[in-house]
Order: structure tokens, then sequence, then C-alpha cells
């Protein structure tokens, strides 16, 4: 079978996606008016052609009419193109020559009018076969790999798929912002639906990760800036100047109880302080201090050096600089995590004005035994008891108008396991919650929430709280209930706010830099949200935990695991395929301006200097494996020397000339 021919047999193969193509648009019609085209050799309609028997149907259909291209007329690309190229490669084609015209999203899921879809499902059909005419017979590019991995981000989803990667037997790197792994989870007082403490599930994973022996540990450093491609990156990391010798550092402790400056602690959400050089937590891994600069007297008045003093080996170095190390990587997973949305921006609630309005976090750690009142639940105001606490969910989240449109998903839970720890602690206590909706979407997540309501107690009231403020020593929460159409006025000793939770602080940075998509809740944005939702659209790139949107510790873990295995998927081969539908310089009529170069947002293109003729020639080199097949180039290129393979300018023009026949 000659794929290249001057005259192709074109297949054309429409599908009814059950009702979803065939309820608005008459596939029967549109097989019989392609099968009229020039080429076309046969055109056919079946239920499902992404079925196994639809398959069938299109193996047998190739070798029966000697087919040498094949346009299915169905879904989306992103959805079946792979399906249908493989499908085609098994009967004998050339993948490349597989092409999709969509026929639903583009048309049946967007029209009511028979009579009118049908006809706009016969033009995108058509203008599909013009293209599969022009296709060129194209092979897989391929690429070499690093079999090594960087996981960006030492929480507990980015110490989980670390730790996958490195069991698999490949060298890991494991790259953490702050001084120790542990992320969020570290400072929960304890865990839904079981009630686990956090430490004492997480710290074993800290402890592994730190003793794996493919996995190195990069606390205190930060991605400074990333080069190449899926298989053979280059990232470069900037490990901060700690000011103490860990390599020395016996994590005596000497050096920070001594310290006088203090300063609130960031681990404990400023209920307690820390000196300036500190370890953020007992647990913490690597259990070793860290000097914060900004808070130093040495380092902003030039006095002090007490830590020096103190510690008998001589791991104090305040002239240590900065470092910066170059990895070479063949995959990145990104577990950046969350934060809490700011509470100082809810005004209406007194966020940031009333010591007794506190956020979600800064009750965990009023609950955790090691938090900095051993787990006895105080107001920070004055520190007496707490008798009565309101807890108002959605606090940021959900509202379109002021804060955060989305659902933060994890805080349902979160509230009412925190009403459930309270009334533990304080038995005679009242726990108010005021909800929009519940959801408890996870296993024996509806269970707990029933203990919360009907075995401890907790009062959920249907409403939105409008305003709280303080009155004398109580805080004062107005709100409605809207299943009665009451006002609520409630005093009490405490507000908690369950706040909405966004990507951390850097993700557009970091974005920048590893060329990924964020969505527009600033959260990082998947290859597709159902068939490949731990992709990115930069190949190589994996994502996990929060930073790809709100999740909660099963689910993250969860995540962690799949990005692994695709990791560890890409690393079975020696060498990775990559599509060959991308940009192709013709050297002949490139005249050297540069403008794809500056305008290619892969870096694929560089300047080459030859030799012609005599005469050195300007012209645009590309790099196979970085171009991503965007585009950019050719649609710039003032000469058009730059083309898309399968994809050039001629055959555009025969698209759009039959659509507009």
């Amino acid at each position: 079978m000659d794929s290249n021919s001057s005259s192709p047999r074109v297949g054309v193969f429409v599908c009814h996606c059950g009702s979803n193509i065939a309820g608005t648009v008459d596939v029967e019609k549109v097989a019989q008016e392609i099968s009229k085209m020039e080429g076309v050799a046969y055109a056919g309609t079946y239920i499902y052609m992404c079925s196994d028997p639809g398959q069938k149907l299109m193996r047998e259909t190739i070798e029966k009419e000697k087919l040498d291209r094949v346009v299915v007329a169905a879904c989306s690309p992103t959805l079946h193109e792979k399906t249908f190229q493989i499908n085609s490669k098994n009967a004998g084609l050339n993948p490349y020559q597989c092409e999709i015209a969509n026929i639903r999203e583009h048309c049946s899921w967007v029209h009511e009018d028979n009579k009118k879809a049908t006809e706009k499902a016969i033009k995108i059909t058509k203008s599909i076969v013009e293209k599969v005419k022009e296709d060129k017979s194209l092979t897989d590019i391929e690429v070499p790999i690093t079999k090594k991995a960087i996981v960006i981000g030492g929480g507990v989803s980015g110490i989980q798929a670390a730790l996958d990667i490195a069991n698999g037997g490949y060298k890991t790197y494991l790259i953490e912002k702050d001084s120790s792994i542990g992320g969020k989870m570290a400072k929960l007082s304890e865990t839904f639906p079981t009630l686990d403490c956090s430490q004492c599930i997480l710290t074993p994973k800290m402890v592994e990760a730190s003793n794996h022996p493919n996995i190195e540990l990069m606390t205190y450093s930060e991605v400074e800036s990333v080069s190449g491609y899926v298989g053979n990156f280059k990232v470069k990391i900037k490990k901060k100047p700690t000011s103490v010798n860990w390599d020395l550092c016996t994590g005596c402790g000497d050096c920070y109880n001594k310290c006088p400056a203090k300063v609130p602690s960031e681990f404990q959400e400023g209920l307690s302080k820390r000196a300036a050089i500190y370890i953020p937590f007992p647990q913490a891994v690597p259990n070793k201090p860290v000097i914060d600069r900004e808070n130093c007297l040495y380092y902003q008045k030039g006095i002090c050096k007490i830590c020096e003093k103190v510690c008998k080996i001589g791991a104090i170095d305040f002239d240590m600089k900065e470092d910066i190390v170059e990895i070479d990587t063949g995959a990145i997973v990104v577990a950046t995590g969350y934060r809490e949305y700011p509470l100082e921006n809810l005004t209406e609630y007194g966020g940031g004005k009333y010591p007794n309005v506190i956020s979600g976090l800064k009750f965990e750690r009023l609950l955790s035994a090691s938090g900095p009142t051993g787990g006895q639940i105080i107001r920070p105001s004055d520190g007496k008891s707490v008798k009565d606490i309101v807890f108002v969910q959605c606090a940021g989240s959900r509202d379109i108008e002021e804060h955060k449109p989305y659902c933060s998903k994890i805080c349902c839970m979160y509230t009412a396991k925190h009403a459930m720890l309270f009334k533990h602690k304080v038995h005679d206590g009242n726990a108010y919650v005021f909800y929009i909706d519940v959801r408890t979407a996870g296993k024996d997540y509806e269970e707990f929430y029933y203990r919360t309501t009907e075995e401890d107690h907790a009062l959920y009231t249907r409403g939105k709280v409008s305003k709280i403020f303080e009155d004398g020593e109580k805080v004062v929460v107005w709100g409605v209930d809207t299943l009665t159409g009451k006002k609520v006025e409630i005093k009490a000793d405490l507000a908690v706010l369950a706040m909405a939770i966004e990507p951390s602080v850097g993700i557009k940075e970091l974005q920048q830099k590893l060329k990924i998509s964020i969505d527009e809740n600033g959260f990082l944005k998947e290859a597709h949200p159902k068939l490949r939702p731990v992709e990115s659209m930069t190949s190589g790139i994996f994502f996990a935990g929060a930073a790809q949107g709100p999740k909660d510790i099963p689910e993250s873990v969860s995540q962690a695991g799949a990005a692994a295995s695709k990791v560890l998927s890409m690393f079975s081969s020696n060498m990775l395929h990559k599509e060959p539908l991308i940009c192709e310089i013709d050297e002949d009529v490139c005249s050297g301006c540069g403008v794809c170069i500056a305008l290619c947002p892969y870096k694929a293109l560089e300047a080459e200097i030859t030799t012609k003729e005599g005469k050195e020639v300007k012209r645009s080199k590309l790099n196979e494996a970085l171009c991503q097949g965007c585009g950019t180039c050719s649609s710039a290129c003032p000469s058009g020397a730059a083309t898309m393979r399968n994809d050039e300018t001629k055959n555009m023009f025969k698209m759009i000339e039959v659509i507009l026949e």
C-alpha cells in the first residue's frame, strides 16, 4: 500500500456516538455526501467507532478497500485521536495519516437545528478529508532519557511521589523551599476521618525520604531556572544559605535556646515565638537549624553572635553564600501545595483585626499536643479558656463577587473535625457551625459528619454569616438561618474561619520557569481533566497534590502515586517517542531574520551560521526535541520558511475552500 500515492484512497468513518452526535446530526447523510468527494474510497457509519467492534470494522475496511488514509468524524481529537491512530497503525497505515473531524463538540453539542447541524458536520468532515489527502507519512522522533527525577515541594504529596519514584530504582531530588519537609500536613493535629495523629503517620514518611538511598533531599532550596525538554531537562537549584554547616551540626539546640531575638513562629501560626536561629518544629527533617537573616541581630545590626559562641563544634557560618546547583533530569513532578487565603482579606469578619477571629490552621495548632498551648484551647487575646466557638465554613470560598469562586473542598470535613475535637476537649462547650452546604464526598466522610452532629452534638445552622465584631470579651456573629428565615446572633469566645485555599506563593514564577499552564484561579492546569489529570501540557512535567486544585490528604497521596507512575513509565524505555507534528524550517527560504527565535515560547529555535558558496549564511535551526508544535513560528515567519508538518499553509487554504463551497 503506497501511502505517498498521488491518488490517495481515503476512508471516512462517521460515528453516531450513541445519540451524542446522531441525535442532532444526520450521520447517514454526512457519509453519503462525503462519499461523493474525489479521493474518498469509502464512507460509512457506526454507532460507536471507539468501541472494539468499531475499531475492528475500521481495520477490516482499511484492508478490504485498500485505504491509505483515514478520517474519523467523531468527538474531540483530545479524547480518541491516539486510539484511532494506533488502530490505523495496526491496520498497516501511517498513524499520522489518520485525522479526526470533530463533529461532536464543534457541531452536535452546540446546535439544535438538525438540518443546519448536518450541513455543518458535512463541511467540517470535508475540510478534514482535504487535509488528510495532503498529510505526509511521518515517523516519531526518538529522544534519549536522563533517568533521574526532580520533585518540587516537600509536602505529603511531594514526599510520596519522591518515594514511589525512588522505590522504582531511580535517583530522585526532593526540592523544598523551607528548611524542613512536611508541608501543611505537619501542622495538623489529627486527620479526618480516622483521627490519626498527623505527625504519627507523616513523620515516618519524612524520615524514610530522608534516609532513602535514591533520594537527595534539598531543603531550603528553590528552582532558579529550567531549560531543556522531556527526558533531558536542566534545572538550576538555588540553595539558600542556612548560615549553619549542617555537616558539622548535631542538632543539640544550644544555639536556638540561647538566641535572644524572638519572632512569631510560622509553624505555630504566630501563636508563639521562635528564635532567629531555629528548627521549625521538633520532628523537622532534616533536624538542623537555619538562621533567619531578616531577624538575626548580627545580620541586621552587626551585634550578638551568641549562637556562634555557644556552638561547641563551630557549625555557625555567618559568611555562607547561596549556591547554584545544576541537575540533569528526565522528569519533573510539581507538588508545591497550597496556602490559606489571607485572613486579612475577610474584613467583614474582622479577619486580621480581632485576635479571637482565627483561621482553621491556627485552630489546628491550638488543638495539637505539639502546639503552643499543648492542646489546650484558649483565646489568643488573653489566654482564657473557651466554651463557645462559632465555625464559619466557606470563608472566602464560593464567593463570586468578593473572594474565590470555587469550593475549597476540604473545609466541610475539617470543620466537622474541629467541632468534634473541641467537644472532646470541652465536654460542656458549644460548637456552632454556619454552612452553605455540607459536602462529604469521601470514604467514611458522611459517617464522620454524622458523628459530629448526632453524637457530639455540634449545632449546624444553614446560613451565611454577614458580620463578625467584638463586644467586650466576646466575638459576636451575625447570620441568617436560611431554613427558617430568621436572623441569628451568637456571642462566642472564639470564631474559626474555614479559609479558602489557594496556590502557594510563587506559583506564577515557577509556572513561567517550567513553561506550564495555570487556570483562572492560579492552580496548575492539567493537560486533560479526565484523561490526563496529572500531566501538564509540557511533556515530562507532572502534577501532584493541592497545587493542581483543592485536595485532601488521601487524594493528594493518590495523585502523587499517579504522577510517579507516569515518571516510572517514561523511565521504563531507553528512548522517548515524540510526535513529529512539529515545526519545520525550509533552509532555502529562511532569511535568518530571527523573528521565530524571539517568539518561540519553548526556546526550540536558535540562530545557526553556515557557509554556502563561500558566504556566511544565517538560518534558524530547530531542536526537534524541544518543539511542542504550537505554531507560533509558522504564523509569525515573514518569509514562510517555518511551517508545521501536515499543517502547511497550502493545506489550510484547501480546507477553507471546501468549507466555503
